[in-house]
């Protein structure tokens, strides 16, 4: 049996489903990560533009 085979045999009823999720979680992890580090990049350059003018309140 080689190392590339994707015929689990017995198993594959728990292996599919795992690998599914683990998939899913992934995607999920990354697309968290990716849209929370746009706000925070949002947020920061809000904030300089706040401290850049000093007289003006930053937008919420």
């Amino acid at each position: 049996m080689s190392m590339t085979s994707l015929d689990y045999g017995k198993y594959a009823i728990f292996i599919w489903p795992a690998l599914a999720v683990t998939a899913a979680v992934l995607a999920w992890m990354v697309a968290d990560s990716l849209l929370r580090a746009r706000y925070w990049q949002k947020k920061v350059q809000v904030l300089e533009a706040a401290r850049a003018q000093p007289g003006e309140k930053p937008a919420p």
